[in-house]
């Protein structure tokens, strides 16, 4: 008869016998799978250090690269815009890069009128009505709110009455410095730009600098709000968007995707790298002096560099 005690040795065997084998299979397998392992890490090691390697070449490449487009900017740009009225209107995608893009524009030669920094509420849906508002209270006696758009487009309305107020007019007249400042200030206190460099006169020229497009779920009526503008200021003078890569909702491709807006406008992919900088700037000297357009940079369709002016 089984008892008890014939089960509790029963099981004590199984497990001994368990253990027995284990000991012996890992005296057996353990040379050669300790072998494999280390042989393993020791790859995957050298494959690291491989690849960290490549890393930094592939950096100090670009680096290098980067030095190469700033030494040589005094040759490619020193001086073509020399006595020339430039604006710069930088909106907050294009932040990091607008310092870099002034720095090419400097070396031209051309008078930096001022840098205006247009905020999110500008292109914000909930505020177009405001906007149209807003024209009519910062209209002055040189900068008249008759003659804008007719239409509920509050970005549209004014966009046009600020082109007006910071560029040169089709007939020879500008607005007034006093009333100019007068209806910055109007516009800054709303809090819908900031002034960051004084506006010293109207501009002859202007160059957009953005970044990537807006992701929030007002996305689409904000990055269309972004080309409305755009459009506005196109409308009275030569103009450069000096922007970062050409996906979906990007003003870039906005504008390389419309045929009338892409005859007048130039487009610059990689402005976030020293390299676009520069071309941002033979952009426009070819805007100014050549009175063409183009689309510069890495996305599909655009050429490397604009032809320069014999």
């Amino acid at each position: 008869m089984i008892n008890f005690r014939y089960h509790v040795v029963s099981i004590t065997a199984v497990f001994l016998a368990l253990a027995i084998g284990l000991v012996v299979g890992t005296a057996a397998l353990n040379g050669p799978v300790a072998d494999s392992l280390s042989a393993s890490v020791n790859e995957l090691r050298k494959d690291n250090d491989q690849l960290r390697e490549t890393v930094g070449s592939l950096q100090e490449e670009v680096t290098r690269e980067e030095d190469f487009a700033r030494e040589s900017a005094p040759l490619l740009l020193g001086g073509k815009l020399a006595g020339r009225r430039v604006l710069v209107l930088a909106l907050p995608s294009g932040e990091k890069h607008v310092d870099g893009v002034i720095e090419m524009l400097r070396q031209t030669g051309a008078t930096l009128t001022g840098r205006i920094e247009i905020q999110d509420k500008f292109v914000k849906p909930d505020n177009s009505v405001d906007l149209l508002g807003l024209a009519e209270k910062a209209a002055r006696p040189s900068v008249s709110a008759n003659g804008l758009p007719g239409n509920s487009n509050g970005v549209e309305t004014s966009s046009a009455f600020l082109a007006s107020a910071l560029l040169d007019r089709a007939d020879g007249t500008s607005a007034t410095e006093q009333d100019r400042r007068s209806v910055l200030d109007t516009y800054s206190n709303a809090g819908y730009l900031t002034v960051s460099d004084k506006v010293t006169g109207p501009a002859e020229a202007v160059v957009v600098v953005s970044g990537q497009p807006y992701v929030d779920r007002d996305s689409a009526q904000k990055d269309q709000a972004v080309v409305t503008m755009t459009e506005q200021f196109d409308k009275a003078v030569p103009l450069v968007v000096a922007g970062s890569g050409s996906s979906t909702g990007n003003i870039v491709q906005a504008v390389r995707d419309d045929p009338a807006l892409s005859k007048t406008i130039s487009t610059v992919d990689h402005a976030n790298t020293v390299q676009g900088q520069v071309v941002t700037a033979l952009a426009l000297i070819e805007q100014i002096v050549d009175k063409k357009a183009g689309p510069y940079g890495m996305g599909p369709g655009a050429t490397l560099l604009p032809k320069q002016p014999e």
